[in-house]
C-alpha cells in the first residue's frame, strides 16, 4: 500500500538560491550523523491519485530523498504535498523523528484551515471536524481505522510522537475509501525506507506541568530504524515506541435549567431562576503505551514487500466529583434579585415551558398560563437538599492493527496489494454513590461575569456530619469490540497521450461489531436520605476531601465525598450494602447488538493531462466508485401485552430481532487542475460521498406496549436497521499560489448539500394491525454548508540577519450552514457544533539552531445541542446550548544545543481560556469549564 498520495514527490531543492543550498547541505549532513528523518516518493507518484486508503501502485521512476528536519523544512514539505496533489487537501508533516508540531495530534490539526476541536474530559484537544461536518473517516497509513464499534477514531489514542504526518483530505476520488462525507483525515507513520541507509533513531521525553492539577506528568519515547543492503535489494526494519502517563483535573460550574420562581419556593415569583447549581471535577489520570514496528524489503528494483503493525492502549482510572444544591426544594428564597431582561413565557404547572394546547384534541387540552418574568440575578436559598456524589470511573481501550502487503512495478504496468486486520476493544465501568445533607443557607449569583457562584455559609459540604445515603447505587457498564478485515488490490496503467493513466482496484471489508452494556442499580439502604453514612459498617477513609475544588464555588473550598478507589475496588461490598448480590449486573438485552458488515468496492478512473502551447497545464481525474454493503445485526427489543382480566401488569417479553439489509452506492468524481505557471494554479473538483450509520442507530430492536384502547395511538422506540448512508454532493474551486522556499497563499470555495441525515423522527407505523408513534432514526435530514477557506505561510528571508529566521502563518474559514430538513423544529437553523467564523494565526522563527512558534486559535460562537422544553420568551423558536467565542494561545520554543541533542519548552492555552456555555442567550449562563493551561519542558536525541 503506498503511504503517499499524489504530490507526495521528493522535496528537490527547487529554489536553488545560495541560503536553499545551505540549508540542503546541513540537512544532508545532520542526516548522515544524526539519522534524521527522510521522506522518500517516486517522482511519478505525483501523477496518481491521492488513494491511501486503496492507494495506487508507485510508479516506477527514479526515487530522491531529502532529508525533512526542523519547523521550515516541515512547512516546505507540506506546502510541496498540498501544491501537487490532484485533491484539495492540506498536510501536516513532523519536524523531527517524535517531534510533531504539537503535543496531540488533535491539537496539530486544529491548525489545519476548516478544522475544528473541541476539549473533552481529560482536557485533552479531541473530535476534530472538517468544514462542520464530524463525519470523517481515518486511515492509518490509508488504512481504515476506528475505536470500538464506532465509526470514528479516537485520534487522541494515537501519541502524536508516533506520527510522520496528517493529511486532511477536503475533497475525493475514486480511490478514496468510502464513508467520510466531510472528508478523509490520514495518520502516517514512520517507516524504514524514509530513512538513509545504516542505523538511526532517536529518543524523547517530555515534563508537562499543568495548571489545575498541580502536578507534573510525562512521557517518553523512542525510535530506532535500520536500511541495509540485501543482495541485489535492500531491507528496513523499524521500532517505535512511546508511554505517557498524565495528570488532569478539568473544574466545571453549572447552573441548571431555568425554571419560574412562581412555582418554586416561597420568595421566587416573577423570577427565572436556576433549578439547581453545583458543579463538578473531572479528575484523574490515564496511560498511554504504544508500539509500532515495520519492515520493508525491495529484492529488486521492481518489487517491494511490507509488513508492518501498531498497538495502542489506553487506561485510566478516574472519577468525576459532584458538589449539587437542590436550590428549588428550599424552604424559601431571600434577598431576590433580578436584571432588566424581562418576558412573557408561557410556563406549565411545574415551572417549566409551557404548552400550547391542542384545540383538536377530546377533550382540547387548553394552553398553559403566560407569566411576566425576569431573569434572576442572584438570590439566597434556605434550608436546601444539598448532595456530593462520586463517578468512579475505570476506562480502557486497547487497539491493534497488523498488515502485509506488496507493490510491483514494471513498466508501464503498476499493482499494490495490502491485507489488514483490525481489532478495537473499549471498557467502560462507571459507579456512584451520591451523599446528601441540608444545608442552611445557598448563595447564589446567577451571572456574574457570565458564570455563576455559589456560596455555603461554613462549607457544611466540607463537614462529614449528618451524610446520608441519596438516590441509588448507579452502575454504567459497556463492553464494545470491532474487528475488521480488509483486502485491497489497484491497478494502474500508463498510457501517451491526453489518457495519461488508467487506475483501478477493488477492497473488500467484513466488520464485526458487538457491543454489551447495563446501566441501574439498587434504590439507596432504607430509601433517599434515610441512612446516616456514619451508621454502616464502611471504612473511616469511606469518606474523603475532594481532590480538587472549583474556584466559583465556596471561593475554592474543597467538599467530602465518597473515595473512588472504595468504589472502583470494593463494589460489591457497596452492593451488599444496597441490598443487591454480588458481582456487576448481568448486561441488558435492549442495548445489546451484534452486527457484520461486509463492503464490496471497485473503482475505475482515468487521469487526463492537456499541455497547451503559452506554457498552461490541465490535468485531474474523472471516474467514480462503487460500494455494496451487506449488513447482518441481531438486538433485542420489548413488547408488553395488553392488559388482561387475568394478566391486569402483564411483564415485557424480550423480543430478540435479526434483520439483513444490502444497499448499493455509486460515487462519482471529478477534478481539475488548471496550472497557469509552476507556481500559479486553480482547481475545481465535484464529487459524492457518502457514511454510513452508526451501529448503535442500527439495532433493529423495537420497545412497545400493546394497547387496551384502540381510540388512543401508543407509542413504541428503537433503531433502524434499514437506514441508509448518509450522501454529500460537494464542490470546491480553489486558487494557490507558491512563491519562494516553502511560502504560499491559498484560497478556497466549498459546497455540500447533504441528504438522508439521520436524525430522531416520529412517524406512524402498523404492527399486527395496530398503529403506533414510532421513534427511530430516520433518512429525513437535510443539510447545506458552504463557505470560504483563506490561508498562507511564508518566512521573511528578504529581512537581514536575525530577522530574516521569522516566518508568520495564518488561516481563516468561513463556514455558512443551513438545516432544510422540512417542517423540522430545526429547519433554517446552523448545524449544532459548528463555528461560523475560525482562524489561526502563528509567528515562527528558525535560524542558527533555535525554533519557535507562537500560534493563536480562534472560533467563533456556537449552537452545541437543542434544548428541547428550554423556559423561553414566547415566539423565540428553538432553544439552544450556546457557548461563546474562545480563543487559545500556545507556543514552543527549541535549541539544538548540538547536532545530536535538542532541548524545547512549550505552553499551551496561555491565555487559560475557558469554555462558556449558556441556556439561549447569554443572560442565563449553564457551565464554565476550566481548561488546563500547560508548560512542558522536552528532551530529544538523536544518532
Amino acid at each position: 500500500m503506498s503511504r503517499f498520495p499524489s504530490g507526495h514527490a521528493s522535496l528537490a531543492a527547487r529554489y536553488p538560491d545560495e541560503h536553499s543550498q545551505k540549508e540542503v547541505l546541513r540537512g544532508e549532513v545532520m542526516g548522515t550523523v544524526d539519522g534524521i528523518l527522510r521522506w522518500s516518493a517516486a517522482l511519478a507518484l505525483s501523477t496518481t491519485s491521492a488513494a491511501y486508503a486503496q492507494s495506487t501502485p508507485a510508479q516506477s521512476g527514479e526515487i530522491e530523498e531529502v532529508v525533512v528536519v526542523g519547523l521550515r523544512a516541515s512547512l516546505e514539505a507540506a506546502a510541496e504535498i498540498k501544491q501537487n496533489s490532484d485533491l484539495v487537501m492540506d498536510s501536516i508533516v513532523a519536524d523531527d523523528i517524535g517531534k510533531f508540531p504539537d503535543n496531540t495530534t488533535a491539537a496539530a490539526l486544529q491548525r489545519v484551515p476548516g478544522v475544528q476541536v473541541t476539549v473533552n474530559d481529560n482536557n485533552e484537544i479531541a473530535n476534530p471536524i472538517i468544514r462542520g461536518i464530524p463525519d470523517i473517516l481515518t486511515t492509518l497509513d490509508g488504512r481504515e481505522i476506528f475505536t470500538g464499534v464506532g465509526r470514528e477514531f479516537a485520534f487522541q489514542d494515537l501519541p502524536a510522537e508516533a506520527l510522520a504526518g496528517a493529511d486532511v483530505f477536503k475533497s475525493s476520488n475514486a480511490s478514496l475509501i468510502e464513508g467520510g462525507v466531510a472528508g478523509v483525515i490520514n495518520l502516517r507513520l514512520h517507516k524504514p525506507f524514509d530513512f538513509e541507509q545504516g542505523w538511526s533513531g532517536a529518543v524523547n521525553t517530555r515534563g508537562i506541568y499543568g495548571d489545575n492539577v498541580d502536578k507534573v506528568s510525562g512521557t517518553i519515547g523512542g525510535l530506532v530504524s535500520n536500511r541495509w543492503n540485501a543482495g541485489d535489494g535492500e531491507m528496513g526494519a523499524l521500532l517505535n515506541v512511546s508511554y505517557s502517563d498524565i495528570d488532569f483535573d478539568r473544574p466545571i460550574s453549572f447552573n441548571c435549567d431555568p425554571r419560574s420562581g412562581t412555582q418554586g419556593p416561597p420568595g421566587g415569583a416573577g423570577a427565572i431562576l436556576p433549578t439547581c447549581v453545583g458543579g463538578l471535577n473531572q479528575y484523574g489520570d490515564y496511560q498511554r503505551p504504544q508500539v509500532n514496528a515495520a519492515f520493508q524489503w525491495k529484492p529488486s528494483d521492481e518489487l517491494e514487500i511490507y509488513a508492518d503493525g501498531i498497538y495502542t492502549e489506553y487506561e485510566s482510572r478516574w472519577e468525576t466529583d459532584f458538589i449539587f444544591s437542590d436550590i428549588f426544594a428550599a424552604q424559601n428564597i431571600t434577598n431576590l434579585t433580578t436584571t432588566g431582561r424581562c418576558d412573557s413565557y408561557r410556563v406549565n404547572d411545574a415551572g417549566f415551558q409551557g404548552s400550547e394546547g391542542d384545540p383538536e384534541a377530546d377533550p382540547p387540552e387548553p394552553p398553559d398560563p403566560v407569566q411576566s418574568l425576569c431573569v434572576g440575578q442572584a438570590a439566597r436559598f434556605n434550608n436546601v437538599p444539598g448532595l456530593t456524589s462520586t463517578q468512579a470511573r475505570d476506562s480502557g481501550t486497547d487497539q491493534y492493527v497488523i498488515a502485509t502487503g506488496v507493490r510491483w512495478n514494471s513498466g508501464s504496468w503498476h499493482f499494490d496489494g495490502d491485507v489488514s486486520y483490525e481489532r478495537s476493544h473499549t471498557e467502560n465501568r462507571i459507579i456512584i454513590v451520591d451523599i446528601g445533607k441540608q444545608v442552611a443557607t445557598v448563595d447564589v449569583t446567577i451571572d456574574d461575569d457570565k458564570h455563576g457562584t455559589t456560596d455555603m455559609a461554613g462549607n457544611p459540604l466540607g463537614v462529614a456530619d449528618d451524610f446520608r445515603f441519596a438516590n441509588s447505587l448507579f452502575q454504567d457498564l459497556n463492553d464494545a469490540v470491532g474487528k475488521q478485515f480488509a483486502v485491497a488490490a489497484n491497478g494502474a496503467y500508463d498510457l501517451d497521450g491526453w489518457l495519461s493513466q488508467i487506475q483501478f482496484g477493488v477492497r473488500y471489508a467484513d466488520r464485526d461489531s458487538t457491543f454489551r452494556a447495563f446501566s441501574g442499580g439498587p434504590p439507596a439502604p432504607g430509601g433517599n436520605r434515610a441512612t446516616l453514612v456514619s451508621s454502616v459498617d464502611l471504612p473511616s477513609n469511606f469518606l474523603v476531601r475532594s481532590p480538587s475544588s472549583i474556584s466559583y464555588i465556596n471561593g475554592g473550598q474543597h467538599w467530602l465525598t465518597p473515595t473512588r478507589n472504595f468504589l472502583l475496588d470494593q463494589t460489591d461490598t457497596l452492593r451488599a450494602l444496597y441490598g443487591a448480590p454480588p458481582g456487576d449486573p448481568d448486561w441488558d438485552p435492549t442495548r445489546n447488538y451484534d452486527a457484520n458488515e461486509q463492503a464490496y468496492a471497485g473503482y475505475l478512473q482515468g487521469k487526463y493531462l492537456f499541455e497547451f502551447g503559452n506554457g498552461w497545464q490541465l490535468d485531474g481525474l474523472l471516474g467514480g466508485r462503487m460500494v455494496r454493503t451487506d449488513r447482518e445485526i441481531t438486538g433485542t427489543g420489548t413488547i408488553t401485552p395488553a392488559p388482561t382480566a387475568e394478566e391486569p401488569d402483564p411483564p415485557a417479553v424480550l423480543t430478540p430481532v435479526t434483520t439483513d439489509t444490502s444497499d448499493d452506492d455509486f460515487l462519482p468524481s471529478f477534478s481539475a487542475r488548471l496550472k497557469l505557471s509552476p507556481d500559479l494554479q486553480f482547481r475545481f473538483s465535484a464529487a459524492r460521498t457518502m457514511a454510513r450509520p452508526a451501529f448503535e442507530d442500527l439495532n433493529p430492536g423495537l420497545t412497545y406496549e400493546v394497547p387496551i384502547n384502540a381510540n388512543i395511538r401508543p407509542n413504541g422506540f428503537g433503531g433502524n436497521p434499514n437506514l441508509k448512508s448518509q450522501r454529500s454532493d460537494a464542490f470546491d474551486l480553489t486558487v494557490e499560489y507558491y512563491f519562494a522556499r516553502s511560502n504560499y497563499v491559498s484560497a478556497a470555495l466549498y459546497y455540500r448539500d447533504i441528504k438522508d441525515r439521520i436524525v430522531d423522527a416520529i412517524n406512524p407505523e402498523t404492527i399486527g394491525g395496530v398503529t403506533y408513534n414510532i421513534t427511530r432514526p430516520r433518512n429525513v435530514g437535510s443539510a447545506e454548508l458552504q463557505g470560504i477557506e483563506l490561508a498562507g505561510q511564508m518566512f521573511f528571508d528578504f529581512l537581514p540577519g536575525f530577522w530574516s529566521g521569522f516566518g508568520a502563518m495564518a488561516n481563516f474559514t468561513l463556514a455558512d450552514s443551513e438545516i432544510t430538513t422540512q417542517d423540522d423544529v430545526l429547519e433554517g437553523e446552523e448545524l449544532q457544533g459548528v463555528s461560523k467564523y475560525s482562524y489561526n494565526l502563528g509567528l515562527l522563527y528558525e535560524q542558527s539552531g533555535v525554533t519557535g512558534r507562537l500560534i493563536y486559535t480562534h472560533r467563533s460562537d456556537y449552537t452545541e445541542a437543542l434544548l428541547g422544553g428550554l423556559l423561553a420568551p414566547l415566539g423565540a423558536g428553538a432553544q439552544f446550548n450556546g457557548v461563546r467565542d474562545n480563543g487559545r494561545l500556545d507556543f514552543s520554543l527549541g535549541y539544538d544545543f548540538t547536532d545530536y541533542l535538542t532541548v524545547s519548552i512549550d505552553g499551551t492555552n496561555l491565555t487559560q481560556a475557558r469554555y462558556y456555555s449558556y441556556f439561549g442567550n447569554e443572560s442565563f449562563p449553564h457551565d464554565v469549564r476550566d481548561d488546563e493551561r500547560t508548560f512542558g519542558v522536552s528532551l530529544r536525541a538523536r544518532f
